[in-house]
């Protein structure tokens, strides 16, 4: 595997840290500053600040490069914990909320290094290689709590360590990136730029564009909201924060860990068969949560729920590189990004609100139909395709 991948990974599990160490102290620096109304406040300004990065980190990636690209979405991070350590220190919320904005921006800009990973590594190993970048996440399940623990009493003013924590891994990961040599673009892709460009919506017609992007936003869209109503369904079944940490921790382990084999597994069954089986996990994970009660039932659930996103998610973004040419790969893997994060901005912020006016119970039961879309897209696909071929096939 090319050194760019195996730096990548470290990038991304970098990321993820400072995504833990941000969903664990950002909610009370906002009861904090403001009031317990506004303590979600700065989680949703830091989704808006993704959602607003999706289409123009895709396209300036284009144009600068892929590593500079980045290096200037980490810059964007480092300026967002900076401001967080001003905004602290003033006891400002509208600054910190702006902060969160920023920082947000800079994991828009981050979400793309695994489309960067299948591009440095040969064909024959791209699975293996967004499979080993999203693997990074392991090691931010674990390194990322430890850091919100170590770093929020690190200075007088609360949480304002927490935010030095999150600078120093911003420079780690710009660090790495001066090592990163990624590759140019190869004859046949400048050969291939020369044709011209599709319009995007014929792109996005496409059965493997619709099924590649379905599965992602089915994928992130029942995984968020399932992970961020579970801890408001202990908290109201009676169960201590402990108990609620431990089981977002290793649900967190289970979104990752599944990721050193899934390229794999899809380069030897093919991306339909894993989403599939990725849909499967997320309904078994919404009925072990609804009829297996205690702790072990969110224990198991979140697990499932976890490998079912990773199923879904990284077998849809192997699928989504099929879809195009060269000349296309940014305006469309920005459509992309645009589409599956927002939807996962929507359903993180509605999750609240929905077990509150709904109940959990019942919302298991709404996010199960959602599970079969991608399965019912895949059988159109397949049959469009048979129907296809022989046109093809007779032209």
């Amino acid at each position: 595997m090319p050194l760019a991948v195996t730096l990548l990974s470290l990038c991304q599990a970098l990321l993820v840290s400072g995504n833990i160490l941000l969903i664990a102290v950002s909610p009370l620096i906002g009861a904090q500053l403001a009031s317990s109304t506004w303590s979600t406040a700065p989680v949703a300004t830091q989704w808006l600040g993704l959602m607003c990065a999706t289409i123009p980190a895709s396209l300036i990636t284009a144009r600068l490069g892929r590593r500079r690209g980045f290096v200037l979405g980490n810059l964007c991070g480092l300026a967002g914990a900076g401001l967080a350590v001003l905004a602290l220190s003033l006891q400002h919320f509208g600054l910190f909320l702006f902060s969160t904005w920023l920082v947000g921006i800079g994991i828009g800009f981050g979400q793309l290094y695994r489309f960067a990973a299948m591009e440095a590594a040969p064909p024959e190993q791209r699975e293996r290689a967004i499979g080993l970048v999203m693997g990074g996440g392991v090691l931010a399940a674990f390194f990322g709590p430890w850091l919100a623990r170590t770093s929020h009493t690190l200075a007088d003013t609360p949480f304002l360590g927490s935010f030095i924590g999150l600078a120093a891994l911003y420079l780690l990961a710009l660090g790495l990136l001066a090592f990163i040599r990624l590759p140019q673009d190869t004859e046949a892709d400048r050969q291939s730029s020369d044709v011209p460009a599709r319009q995007l919506s014929h792109i996005m017609r496409q059965p493997t564009f619709l099924l590649a992007v379905l599965s992602a936003m089915v994928g992130y869209g029942v995984m968020n909201l399932a992970m961020t109503a579970t801890p408001l369904a202990m908290a109201t079944a009676g169960h201590d924060f402990d108990h609620v940490a431990d089981t977002i921790q290793w649900h967190v382990v289970a979104m990752f860990l599944p990721s050193f084999f899934t390229g794999r597994l899809t380069a030897r069954f093919g991306a339909g068969t894993m989403i599939v089986s990725g849909c499967v996990f997320l309904l078994a994970s919404l009925i072990t949560a609804q009829y297996l009660s205690g702790t072990t039932g969110f224990f198991l659930g979140l697990i499932l729920l976890g490998i079912g996103w990773n199923f879904t998610f990284l077998p849809a973004t192997s699928l989504l590189t099929t879809c195009y040419q060269p000349s296309e790969k940014a305006r469309t893997q920005a459509a992309n990004e645009f589409l599956v994060f927002t939807t996962g901005a929507i359903t993180a912020l509605l999750a609240g609100p929905l077990v509150s006016s709904i109940g959990w119970a019942l919302l298991n039961q709404w996010l199960m139909p959602l599970c079969l879309l991608p399965i019912g897209l895949l059988a159109w696909r397949q049959l469009a395709l048979r129907v296809r071929r022989p046109q093809i096939e007779e032209s």
